[in-house]
């Protein structure tokens, strides 16, 4: 099987090779001979060819070589032909990408874009406008991506969303696809059989998680097959990232064996972990043993045959409460920044900032020109000095504006807009990079669209302003009424203060049913983070926008998600109604206010129903699609379910408190999971008020655990009209009330 790889890796890379041969063409003639030869605009030509199949050939991209500030673009041309000026192939793509915002005025957003409203010929550039990055690094992906992002999914999807990365000034991209990989074969060398390693590798909707020293084993076994196929998704992304001037940061190694490496390997001590969140962690190699070199060695020796090499090797040591024993920190750094040394010269450590990590102790124990932080807590706490914290080591300013792919909408981006810059130019700043960090990618198009432009702006960026140009082009036209809908939602969810969260509350519907409920996942906010009637307000005028530009893909995402997220807003004011109709044991009104919390699930799940992005069908298609029998169909859905629901077993979802930590708003999800354990409960309750007896108790999780063991299949395409929906959803909220003078 390990052969079976190695060809299928080979004919990969051969693969892209040929394609990116074929579809490179000349420098084009008018480039200064010094740029001619920088880098071929191919790789870009082909992915502006699957963004704008319709108008590709109106576009000239010209090379040229970064100058000692580093990487800029340049615009200009007439009607018909653009002339595009980058250092990259994805930085020509951030300026295509800064030509369609700001001349042609449509949106290719993540996810939904309006480049159906682009004229028959493009208009031209009032002049050359030339854009400096303001920052070298702009990096993206958490850890968790995958995870709560979709680990099914197809070569088609990942293409597409580096296409966007690309589009957006991302020159970083963190790729796990195909790590367990790299595990599988590196640890055969060190005494392990097949079978033990297969079963030590979790599924892969859960093995970020293994990735970063937390778990293991949930959700297999894998099999050869199935970790053949990651490696050649892994291979073909890096490949990808690679051709268009993009950094794939590959998994580093920091230490983690399987279980009974020392009996194995004698010279090789490791320190125990204590439990994470109800799972037993993996072991951790002592970093200075006499194992642990050789183990590194043999592990990118693999992860290069495999994947070929990066720059940029990302680990955390000692991640969310990981014992480092009687190991000092400064020498297991020493020791793993050497491992990385030998086997790639020159080679970046990439590190969260999360918590109390990186320590100090770490980071003066090794080279901190060759450290970089991704600071996942800059634009979430106040008081914050990075330089002093981490010794002047270099970071980038980042954010996570999303947790556990949650739907909720909302970020701190007025925080963004006045922290980011403020940090950059202040003395001494040891700020290099922004790092776009959400646990999961596919939501918040404006968040990530305002947060990625922060590096190509040298100026402080104006929010107000910002947004109301964002409103202008992200249907393809001015509307009076996309642009008050903006304001409302830019001074409601996309105005929240830092100082306690990054995220948005979630939905109390997605909520383990309970009357006192304030969050669905354990570390969520447990009340609203900004005024609830902004919300109902922007879905009013969206459904007033001019006909002509609702066609637009991005129209009909946001009038669901704001749709989605009105309805949700309105759980909050809801279940407080029936606890108090419940105590007061009023049953009439009980019933009343529980027929509408049920209706308003009922509506949720047909709201949803009407886009593709918002259906649980689709995330259990690309699961099963990865399975050739039954039974790894069914460990696939397992998996996929499992991570939305429970999260993993009993201990981990109860005692640990993951249950529920990626719910989200999908059609499927809310009318078979959510919707019947709300009645299971709120109809339980009603019968305690009928007989006067305790309401009967539930065993959630066997419940919840049961539905991740079905099989059932669910709807892959939308039905119903969305606007329709939406205009439903606004006639069933109550008329929004104004908040009180300084409430």
């Amino acid at each position: 099987m390990r052969s079976l790889r190695s060809w299928i890796v080979a004919c990969t890379t051969a693969l892209a090779v040929l394609t990116a041969a074929l579809s490179t063409p000349a420098a084009p003639a008018e480039a200064a001979p010094s740029d001619r030869h920088a880098f071929a605009p191919g790789p870009a030509e082909a992915a502006l060819r699957r963004l704008l199949p319709r108008h590709a050939g109106q576009f000239d991209l010209v090379p040229v070589s970064r100058t000692a500030s580093g990487d800029y673009f340049a615009v200009s041309g007439t009607t018909g032909h653009v002339r595009i000026q980058g250092t990259s192939p994805a930085v020509l793509l951030s300026g295509v990408n800064w030509y369609l915002k700001y001349t042609a005025e449509v949106d290719i957003g993540w996810p939904g874009d309006s480049t159906s409203k682009l004229p028959k010929n493009l208009p031209a550039p009032a002049g050359t406008v030339r854009q400096d990055a303001s920052v070298p690094h702009r990096f993206a992906l958490n850890d968790t991506d995958d995870g709560y992002s979709g680990a099914y999914r197809s070569w088609a999807s990942y293409e597409k969303q580096i296409d966007v990365l690309a589009l957006h000034g991302v020159n970083e991209v963190f790729v796990q696809m195909g790590a367990d990989a790299v595990y599988y074969d590196t640890f055969q060398e060190f005494g392990y059989t097949k079978k033990e390693l297969t079963s030590w590798i979790p599924g892969p909707a859960h093995q970020p998680w293994w990735l970063m020293q937390n778990m293991s084993g949930f959700g297999g076994p894998v099999t050869e097959k199935l970790l053949d196929q990651r490696a050649a998704l892994g291979r073909r992304i890096a490949d990808r990232l690679r051709r268009l001037g993009m950094t794939p940061v590959l998994p580093g190694y920091y230490g983690t064996v399987p279980p009974g490496f020392t009996d194995r390997n004698p010279t090789g001590p490791v320190v125990p972990q204590d439990g994470w969140v109800g799972f037993e962690r993996p072991d951790w190699l002592d970093p200075r043993s006499e194992m642990f070199p050789k183990v590194a060695e043999a592990f990118y020796r693999h992860q290069r045959k495999l994947f070929g090499d990066s720059a940029m090797y990302k680990m955390d040591l000692l991640h969310e409460g990981g014992k480092p024993g009687n190991v000092p920190i400064g020498d297991a750094a020493k020791a793993v920044m050497n491992a990385l040394q030998t086997a790639h010269p020159g080679a970046t450590w990439v590190l969260l900032g999360w918590q109390n990590n990186p320590s100090t102790q770490l980071i003066d124990a090794v080279d901190k020109s060759k450290l970089f932080i991704v600071d996942g807590l800059a634009d979430r706490y106040n008081g914050l000095e990075r330089e002093a914290a981490w010794h002047g080591a270099p970071y980038a300013f980042g954010t996570i504006p999303n947790f556990g792919g949650h739907t909720t909408i909302g970020a701190n981006t007025a925080v963004w807009t006045t922290r980011f810059n403020e940090w950059r130019t202040k003395p001494n700043s040891a700020l290099q990079g922004i790092a776009y960090l959400p646990e999961g990618t596919g939501g918040n198009p404006v968040a990530y669209e305002l947060f990625t432009e922060l590096a190509w702006r040298i100026a402080p960026l104006d929010h107000s302003a910002w947004f109301a140009e964002y409103a202008e082009r992200r249907y393809g036209g001015a509307d009076p009424h996309a642009a008050k809908a903006w304001e409302l939602l830019r001074t409601g969810p996309y105005s929240t203060p830092s100082g306690t969260w990054s995220e948005s509350q979630d939905s109390l519907f997605t909520a383990r049913p309970g009357l006192t409920v304030g969050t669905a996942a354990s570390w969520s906010p447990s009340s609203m983070r900004y005024d609830a009637t902004t919300v109902q307000q922007a879905l009013t005028e969206l459904l007033q926008i001019a006909p002509d530009l609702r066609e637009s893909d991005a129209y009909r995402f946001d009038v669901v998600d704001v749709a989605r997220q009105a309805l949700a807003n309105r759980s909050r004011t809801l279940l407080p109604q029936i606890k108090s109709a419940y105590e007061g044991k009023d049953l009439a009104l009980y019933r009343q206010r529980t027929s509408e919390w049920k209706q308003d699930l009922a509506l949720l799940d047909r709201l949803l129903a009407t886009d593709r992005r918002f259906m649980l069908g689709p995330w259990l298609k690309d699961a099963k699609s990865w399975g050739s029998t039954d039974a790894e169909r069914a460990a696939a859905e397992f998996d996929a379910r499992s991570i939305l629901t429970t999260w993993g077993h009993r201990s981990g979802s109860e005692s640990g408190g993951l249950r529920d930590y990626a719910n989200r708003e999908w059609s499927g999800l809310v009318s078979d999971f959510y919707a019947k354990r709300w009645m299971l409960y709120l109809d339980s309750l009603d019968t305690a008020l009928v007989t006067g007896q305790p309401p009967a108790a539930i065993d959630w999780f066997e419940r919840d655990n049961a539905w991740n063991l079905d099989l059932k299949s669910y709807p892959v395409k939308p039905t119903g009209d969305p606007v329709a929906l939406a205009e439903t959803v606004r006639a069933a909220l109550p008329a929004p009330v104004a908040p009180a003078a300084g409430a």
